[in-house]
């Protein structure tokens, strides 16, 4: 019956909505976008180059706001493992590549520890020059870079019932990911300080529970007529749908330094996708709780105390993440992501803004870059423990 609704209706969907059949044919599967940034070996700075190393990977690269950020993006897969594996070749390939062409290294973090705004420019694509036109200062900051992760989804109101249900959990998923303590040289005090940096751009954040997917194509058409956002790909909530990919993209992650830390969070992701989508309705949280959780989370990273029901009861968000794990467990068994699912709560004992503090730690914040960089090209092949 949904098939045939969805069908129905799709004639009638503006060009920009229509969901992509291709999800129905191989629903569940995962893909990856994965910032880095560019940095020079000689100073550790950025290097704003990014365009040079996307020339050379034009099938798995691309460019990002800032020119010395560049996105790698993997295919779509069945499984987490497989995903992972795709993304490790491409880390290799662009560090050699970095190496070996432009002298310059990659890194993976959600900041550079250093970095002031002094040190990058804004890339000069059109889609870039308009950013940086609409947003102004605030496309002049520094650089940040996230994990990005896409769920296929095979009907369109599954995919609305999955972003309705994921909001709740999308502190969690920042909270495990945190991995950006330092700015301009010195410790935030944030585990995720990319998140309130982002936080300045408009149409960022958690949305807003829409219900069914003619609210969110509804809400999505007026932004577009208003004229004050060109396209839908100029929304940059922390949850979104892609409907020309047919994808739930969730985005609230900060980039991570090693490989086989993104992949316990794909693993979650493509669960709570699942999960949601295949489940009741979910419970109403007030749009006012889970933007204090978000900025909780990125201030405290796992050791928040976040609200987890409606009633704002609060608990420590490991203990949380704890009960996820254990509802998400018959889901990875479905989708042969449990290995990495519980690789998380590997993840959640040395997530990556407390690794960054004892480096910077024991061989200096200066040093960091450096050390972020030499974690990011992976071994031959990521083992992941169970």
């Amino acid at each position: 019956m949904l098939e045939a609704r969805h069908q129905r209706s799709a004639p009638w969907l503006p060009a920009w909505a229509r969901w992509s059949r291709a999800a129905a044919e191989e629903p569940w599967t995962v893909g990856v976008e994965d910032e880095l940034v560019l940095v020079d070996p000689r100073t550790w700075s950025p290097a704003n180059r990014a365009e040079e190393l996307v020339a050379a990977l034009p099938d798995h690269a691309s460019i990002e706001t800032h020119a010395c950020v560049v996105e790698l993006k993997t295919a779509p897969h069945e499984t987490v493992a497989e995903t992972v594996a795709d993304l490790a070749t491409l880390r290799r390939l662009a560090s050699r590549l970095v190496d070996e062409e432009l002298g310059l290294r990659l890194a993976g973090s959600g900041t550079h520890p250093l970095a002031t705004d002094s040190h990058v420019e804004v890339s000069s694509s059109p889609r870039y020059a308009d950013i940086e036109c609409m947003m102004r200062a605030v496309a002049r900051r520094e650089p940040t870079m996230a994990l990005h992760v896409h769920v296929a989804v095979p009907h369109a109101e599954l995919a609305v019932r999955a972003l309705d249900g994921l909001r709740c959990e999308l502190p969690l998923l920042l909270a495990l990911s945190a991995n950006s303590p330092f700015w301009r040289g010195r410790d935030s005090g944030f585990a995720s300080m990319r998140t309130p940096l982002l936080s300045m751009f408009p149409r960022f954040g958690i949305p807003r529970r829409f219900g069914s997917y003619a609210a969110y194509v509804e809400v999505v058409s007026g932004l577009l007529r208003s004229r004050a956002v060109p396209d839908p790909g100029f929304l940059w909530w922390d949850v979104r749908l892609q409907p020309g990919l047919g994808t739930v993209e969730v985005r609230i992650m900060d980039a991570q330094t090693r490989v086989a830390d993104i992949a316990p969070l794909a693993a979650l992701v493509q669960c709570l996708v699942f999960a949601h989508a295949t489940a009741a309705e979910p419970p109403g949280v007030g749009q006012e709780l889970l933007a204090e959780n978000r900025f909780l989370a990125a201030r405290d990273g796992l050791r928040a105390q976040l609200s987890s029901t409606p009633e704002g009861r609060t608990r420590p968000a490991a203990e949380w993440l704890g009960g996820i794990i254990e509802s998400c467990r018959p889901a990875a068994q479905a989708l042969g992501c449990a290995s990495e699912l519980e690789h998380a709560l590997a993840l959640a004992e040395d997530p990556g803004a407390v690794r960054q503090r004892r480096l910077a730690a024991s061989a200096g914040l200066g040093a960091l870059p450096a050390l972020l960089s030499a974690e990011l090209a992976p071994a031959e092949r990521v083992v992941v423990a169970a």
